[in-house]
């Protein structure tokens, strides 16, 4: 029907209203009501451009990595009233979508040494900052060879509490992550750390660690990433989202991942946390400094 409408708008000077109606089969009250109608129309058109230039300003800020769910809610946090479907179906139409998880590879590797027992049971929830984290350590290719990140993850803000970079894998990777996190005040006694079985967080170096700490040990199943599920998440979002997929070298890496981490725990909505940001979450905790189950 808008179609005729249009058609009969665009030729009425020629042939006539009552004529061009006629002749497609609408009826001429409707087709005034249409064209009085245009104003609002036209409105509606200019209101969805603005938006739309909203969500892609939005997108770009964000890596490409939002999909509508966390454009919506950045929108939200803006002021606008708008609905998910009608985000939606403008991202649909205009092209915008965010980017997609590649499937991550697991660097775990079995090993027969005694492991500590599972405190998680795949629950990667927390009452409060500080109470439970989880960490893992991932590989990041540069032009100079792998450059390695361990992280340790709150499982109450999602905030990333601690990391450490290396070029190589030796368990003083994950001894630095932890202790970082612990200096910054973000464990105490009786928190529990989780991961999973490989020979890093089985070491003795790395046990030492957490004793002197305060910090309990909690381990998966040998090659299960459900397992540790939160902490392999993060590093699927990571490298979905940093964009760059081979570094020339090592030191630009570390450069991208340390932006990365701030954007990630200051700006970067989390769907788990309402759509707030980690640390937007743990400031708001009536306590945000660390507390331990």
């Amino acid at each position: 029907m808008t179609r005729s409408y249009r058609f009969i708008s665009a030729h009425r000077a020629a042939y006539g209203v009552a004529r061009l109606c006629r002749v497609l089969g609408v009826r001429r009250p409707g087709f005034y009501e249409w064209l009085a109608a245009a104003p609002a129309r036209a409105h509606r058109a200019r209101a969805e451009d603005r938006l739309a230039q909203e969500i892609a300003g939005i997108h770009a800020a964000h890596h490409g990595a939002y999909g509508s769910p966390r454009v919506t809610a950045e929108l939200r946090r803006r002021g606008e009233t708008v609905n998910h479907k009608k985000v939606e179906r403008i991202m649909r139409d205009r092209g915008i979508a965010g980017n997609t998880r590649r499937r991550p590879r697991s660097l775990t590797r079995p090993d027969k040494a005694a492991a500590a027992p599972d405190l998680i049971g795949r629950e990667f929830t927390a009452d409060a900052p500080g109470q439970r984290l989880t960490g893992d350590i991932t590989y990041l290719p540069t032009e100079e060879g792998w450059l390695y990140l361990a992280t340790v993850l709150d499982l109450h803000t999602r905030e990333i509490v601690g990391h450490a970079l290396a070029p190589h894998m030796r368990a003083g990777l994950v001894c630095d992550a932890i202790t970082l996190a612990a200096d910054r005040g973000l464990t105490g006694p009786g928190t529990v750390f989780h991961s999973d079985r490989g020979t890093q967080y089985q070491s003795t170096e790395f046990r030492r660690t957490l004793a002197a700490l305060g910090i309990r040990a909690s381990m998966g199943r040998t090659g299960s990433c459900y397992d540790n599920a939160a902490a392999e998440s993060f590093f699927a979002t990571l490298k979905t989202e940093i964009g760059t997929r081979t570094w020339t070298t090592r030191r630009q890496a570390r450069q991208a991942v340390f932006a990365y981490l701030a954007y990630y725990n200051h700006h970067r909505l989390h769907s788990t946390l309402g759509y707030r940001t980690p640390h937007e979450t743990r400031l708001s905790y009536p306590h945000h400094h660390a507390h331990a189950a």
